[in-house]
């Protein structure tokens, strides 16, 4: 009956998305069937990962995050776990020969979060990015290309740009919550407590740099996930949008978002774009 529990653990990990962010799972249910599922199964894996570094601080957060990381070990090596999430995970891993230096990577950037509050240098930024968002985008990589090494390769540089695009959105989305919450900075050479225009239109501008690079790779994927991902991609745009129309006084005093209704309505015209083949 390993079959009715590893259905299970699917499912939790489908929950886990749908829970904790509607954007990305709407953009994930436009993926096609045959690699939906294993979005999710990586979703799941580094949601509750960011989960333990970000919310959990009512507990020994350093223990539980060494007790995740041991059990994420073992069950890439034994391919199962009790725990449903990395269960459902390892399989996505296994199934895919996802390169387990890729997982180190944003262990490693999650680890980070539990000790380090200041990324001083451009160096330490960017090494943080590749481990928390560009490795998550590679092992996306890989399912969409379902394993095609050439393929892989080929669209490595352009799914690391937009895995960095959606990581700097959400860090200047979050500022006030990454301050004030949990005593985080990630731009460096930037004085949040004196953001201005000047500096918000900077960061916008290398954030639009590295989406100018990520579409360029949305085109070449393949059709299973190619909508998916043209999806997610204009959802981020447009909040970075909303973030650069915002004042950077209220960057940092507010969450930006974007409402349900707007999401739903991008949804339907980046449908009609892409079935009319503007999206080539």
């Amino acid at each position: 009956m390993k079959a009715l529990f590893d259905n299970v653990s699917e499912i939790c990990s489908k929950n886990v998305t749908n829970a904790y962010s509607t954007s990305f799972s709407l953009a994930t249910k436009m993926l096609a069937p045959s690699i939906r599922q294993d979005i999710y199964n990586i979703y799941g894996f580094v949601r509750f990962a960011d989960e333990i570094v970000d919310t959990f601080h009512d507990y020994d957060k350093a223990t539980l995050f060494a007790n995740f990381d041991r059990d994420m070990d073992d069950a890439l090596k034994q391919k199962i776990s009790l725990n449903p999430i990395l269960n459902s995970f390892q399989h996505t891993v296994n199934k895919y020969n996802i390169d387990r230096a890729l997982i180190d990577s944003f262990m490693d950037s999650m680890r980070q979060d539990l000790t380090k509050s200041d990324y001083l240098t451009e160096t330490e930024y960017k090494q943080y990015i590749y481990g928390s968002a560009d490795v998550v985008g590679l092992m996306c990589l890989k399912v969409f290309v379902k394993g095609d090494l050439k393929k892989f390769e080929q669209l490595k540089e352009s799914a690391m740009s937009l895995g960095s695009a959606f990581q700097k959105v959400n860090f200047l989305r979050d500022l006030k919550d990454d301050f004030e919450g949990l005593s985080r900075t990630y731009f460096p050479n930037t004085n949040l407590n004196a953001l201005d225009e000047a500096s918000k239109n900077a960061i916008i501008k290398d954030i639009e740099e590295d989406f100018a690079k990520g579409y360029q790779g949305i085109l070449m994927l393949p059709s299973d996930a190619k909508f998916g991902v043209f999806m997610a991609y204009r959802y981020y745009n447009k909040l970075l949008k909303k973030l650069q129309k915002t004042p950077a006084i209220e960057i940092k005093n507010t969450r930006i978002r974007v409402p349900n209704y707007e999401k739903f309505g991008l949804l339907t015209r980046s449908y009609v774009k892409y079935q009319l083949k503007l999206v080539k």
